[in-house]
């Protein structure tokens, strides 16, 4: 019999404020790939080097922190079907059904706007006066649609439809359906939840998936580039799909809640030296011909898998502790940050773009591309409430409506 106690039937407020203070980090995080000397999309015309540190804080952990705490809810979205005597068919189609036309309508009409100010600022930096009549540009979103746009410069080309940072999302359903799939052969859940409920206790919980973390780090990290294209991305799979299974196997386990709760500050102390550590050594070594010795090189793989996971510990410790009450706020953003996800790289490359053609002071561009980017989330959220079965393109369910009083009365009288 396994000595895992289940957590009581119940939300775990703690995991959706987790999960949502996790993608308003991502909010913050693309304005400053904005800021910061590395390449993205679109780019200020103030470089900050400085914020490359702050932004190495939180770039480690936070995508792999997702998808845990997705596969948590996954285990509760199972768990509520399998009470009402459904199965892992039902799993599946839920989650087709919150994903995929997200992602589809995400990938031609929200991503598309990315990649055509990605080519116009790459245009004008070719010394194109007018990017916008340029041959490039014309009939954009056909090309865009159909892979013709030929848009191709000496570090490659622009591959489209591109799900950009929707590249979590596919990850995400891909899952959702492999673990759907598992589910559907008898005694396998209860073999992978007995396996978890042995390895995953006390400071195990702690030891293993760093153990884990270490290994991929070094042995995948070096031959799987992160590319976020789904088929060759074995690095991130061996890291993002352990993430999302370990998420489902220790949901609801009450020793791991208290596991977590036990370790939070020697795992804070070890994120933030990790954190500093790994912040130093990308710092010294940021000029493109800066060449880190190979020892240094493994041992800082395995600070950086420290770092993943010692952060994640401290933040599901504390979580734990303090995040246990939910609320109005909670239950509004629980739903919200998903359409926030979807749309908001869109609106800090669309706006920043245009922003930093105005020539405003480092202060006056920031806090307006920061408003701009959460008014164009909420504004996105608030119409995919009011839209029914099209809110789905914007992640958004249609909500329950209650039944009629007077059905409910006849209901009772009957």
């Amino acid at each position: 019999m396994s000595d895992i106690a289940p957590v009581p039937p119940g939300r775990r407020y703690d995991l959706d404020w987790i999960r949502v203070g996790a993608f308003l980090l991502l909010i913050f995080y693309h304005v400053g790939m904005f800021y910061v000397p590395w390449d993205w999309h679109v780019k200020s015309g103030y470089e900050l080097p400085w914020l490359e540190p702050v932004m190495q804080l939180t770039s480690p952990w936070r995508l792999t922190l997702l998808f845990l705490v997705s596969g948590c809810a996954t285990r509760f979205l199972a768990d509520s079907f399998a009470a009402r005597g459904k199965g892992a068919g039902a799993l599946a189609g839920s989650r087709l059904l919150r994903l995929l036309p997200a992602l589809l309508f995400a990938m031609f009409v929200i991503v598309p706007p990315q990649s055509y100010y990605e080519v116009f600022e790459h245009l004008r930096g070719l010394g194109v006066a007018e990017p916008g009549s340029h041959p490039g540009l014309s009939d954009f979103w056909l090309r865009y649609a159909t892979a013709s746009g030929g848009w191709c410069g000496p570090d490659g080309c622009l591959i489209t439809p591109t799900w950009n940072h929707l590249w979590f999302v596919a990850y995400l359903l891909v899952y959702s359906l492999l673990l759907a799939l598992l589910l559907a052969v008898p005694g396998v859940q209860r073999t992978l939840q007995a396996g978890a409920d042995r390895v995953f206790r006390g400071w195990g919980l702690f030891v293993w998936p760093l153990l884990w973390l270490f290994a991929i780090r070094l042995f995948l990290a070096p031959a799987f580039e992160i590319t976020h294209a789904l088929v060759d991305d074995w690095y991130n799979h061996a890291l993002s799909f352990a993430a999302f299974l370990f998420g489902f196997l220790v949901a609801r386990s009450e020793p791991a809640r208290r596991a977590f709760m036990a370790a939070r500050w020697p795992a804070l102390v070890l994120a933030l030296i990790s954190w500093a550590t790994w912040a130093g050594y990308a710092w010294s070594f940021r000029a493109d011909d800066a060449v880190p010795p190979e020892a240094l090189r493994l041992a800082m793989r395995l600070v950086y898998a420290a770092d993943q996971w010692a952060f994640i510990v401290a933040i599901l410790g504390f979580g734990a502790r303090w995040l246990n009450r939910g609320g109005p706020v909670l239950r509004y953003l629980t739903i919200g940050v998903f359409p926030f996800y979807i749309v908001h790289q869109t609106v800090i490359v669309v706006v920043g773009h245009h922003l930093a053609d105005l020539g405003l002071p480092l202060f006056a561009e920031a806090t307006l591309l920061i408003a701009a980017t959460f008014a164009g989330c909420f504004l996105a959220y608030e119409l995919a409430r009011r839209t029914g079965w099209l809110g789905l393109l914007l992640g958004v369910r249609p909500a329950r409506r209650p039944p009629p009083a007077a059905l409910v009365a006849a209901s009772q009288e009957g």
